[in-house]
């Protein structure tokens, strides 16, 4: 009789920790934007991520979890160029400001499905790493920007924010410079 121990092999051990690692990891930076009311939180972030992390190991031998170069890099420009969509979903654009706004969120989608393929292929220095410098950068960026932002308006006249996109400055029959 075949008990369910006997059934979970190091490898499957390997791929739950990986899995694990990517959905956590995802979830880290979508609990930010979850706290700045954000269009995309910690479910979404993390599900993207877990997915990549899916994927990649789906492309892979599951018995020994050895990648060949090729069908990893394949895997890898597909979940990249197919994120695009769902970035693209969550950037917004104000009818009468002009003023395009979820940039930020757009690309915590991205660093996501990074983090999920980092921890698919094993790269735990990287997951690690790369999830404490996205979570630092969301957490500490717009203070920095901010401080940046003072010291730079006194030189240049004016300094905009990351985030949005201003329009160009118009003459009175509408036309651009």
């Amino acid at each position: 009789m075949v008990t369910l121990p006997d059934l979970i092999t190091d490898a499957h051990m390997e791929m739950l920790l990986r899995l694990l690692a990517a959905m956590f990891a995802g979830m880290a930076v979508g609990l930010n934007r979850d706290l700045h009311g954000k269009p995309i939180g910690t479910r979404t972030l993390g599900l993207v991520s877990l997915s990549s992390a899916v994927v990649v190991l789906a492309g892979s031998s599951f018995g020994d979890l050895h990648f060949q170069q090729d069908a990893a890099s394949r895997v890898i420009q597909g979940i990249l160029t197919g994120l695009g969509f769902l970035g693209a979903g969550v950037i917004l654009r104000e009818e009468k400001k002009l003023q395009v706004h979820g940039l930020t969120t757009a690309a915590t989608v991205l660093a996501a499905a990074t983090f999920g393929i980092t921890a698919g292929l094993g790269a735990w220095f990287l997951t690690f790493v790369g999830t404490v410098m996205a979570l630092t950068l969301l957490v500490f960026g717009k203070a920095v920007e901010r401080v940046f932002h003072r010291a730079l308006k006194g030189h240049d006249g004016e300094a905009g924010s990351n985030d949005e996109v201003q329009p160009a400055q118009s003459d009175k029959a509408g036309r651009e410079p």
